[in-house]
């Protein structure tokens, strides 16, 4: 097995292992010289390069060969290839993390070898702009050790989770993997009524965005329920009651609760279907 020349390598160059790598350097918590990236596009490789001053190289094998922590930041549907062409160049003692959602960490480790130490972990887009929520889970071969490592690297680029059992892995991709999707329509939907009632596009879309945004710090500042907080701008015979009932009869809120639900059943059926 080859000596280890990076303390992070990364399979795949795309926007999570880009906001990854910025993570770490920003942070100060790893140089350049100790990240290796493989990408097959020339010139994505040649952007992570100039932008990072990151190793970078075409070829998958290699860089599994030579880190401490090997990040498989792959799509799903790509990931049996991947796995097959890594068979026999990861050793024991290098960590492997997939940020591939319904992949699970038996199938990693059957095919990678077996023993190899894996943790899952589900991260969100808005790791892109350092304010991401991931959640890990660790595989049977992986130490605590080896989770507090992981961690610490997703820290970098926003809040971490911990789950013990990693069936909850589908209810998190559902949630927080898929969460920002139905924020950004719940903002198309707000810029609308706004427009509808009235306003400008930009100034609806900047009440729009910044109100979502106060809002979810508050919740995060306050140990108050979002239920409570509700209340407390709601009067009665106000304008916000009168929003909200519209909300409650246009089916809102169980739509949500579906769209998790029928979100957490695509992610458990996408895991079926991958062998997983």
């Amino acid at each position: 097995m080859a000596k280890r020349l990076y303390e992070i390598g990364f399979i795949g160059g795309g926007n999570m292992a880009e906001a990854l790598i910025k993570g770490l350097l920003d942070a100060g918590s790893i140089g350049a010289s100790s990240v290796a990236v493989a990408e097959p596009l020339a010139a994505r490789r040649r952007s992570l390069v100039r932008r990072f001053k990151v190793r970078a190289q075409a070829g998958n094998r290699e860089v599994a060969a030579a880190s401490r922590i090997l990040v498989l930041a792959v799509k799903p549907q790509v990931m049996g290839a991947v796995l097959a062409e890594l068979a026999g160049s990861v050793g024991r003692s290098t960590v492997v993390v997939s940020i591939a959602a319904g992949v699970t960490t038996a199938r990693l480790q059957k095919g990678l070898g077996g023993n190899v130490r894996v943790v899952r972990v589900m991260p969100n887009t808005p790791c892109l702009i350092g304010r991401g929520m991931s959640v890990l889970c660790a595989g049977k071969n992986a130490t605590a050790s080896d989770l507090k490592r992981c961690r610490r690297l997703f820290d970098t680029v926003g809040r971490t989770m911990i789950v013990s059992k990693e069936g909850a892995m589908h209810a998190v991709t559902a949630l927080s993997g898929s969460g920002p999707a139905y924020v950004y329509m719940f903002a198309e939907s707000l810029m609308g009524g706004g427009t509808a009632a009235g306003l400008d596009p930009a100034t609806a879309r900047q009440l729009a965005l910044e109100t979502i945004a106060g809002a979810a710090e508050m919740m995060l500042a306050t140990t108050s329920s979002p239920a409570e907080l509700r209340q407390a701008v709601s009067s009665p015979g106000g304008t916000t009651v009168a929003g909200l009932e519209r909300l409650r009869v246009g089916g809102l809120p169980a739509a949500l609760r579906s769209a998790v639900r029928a979100a957490a059943a695509r992610s458990r059926e996408l895991s079926r279907s991958s062998g997983s």
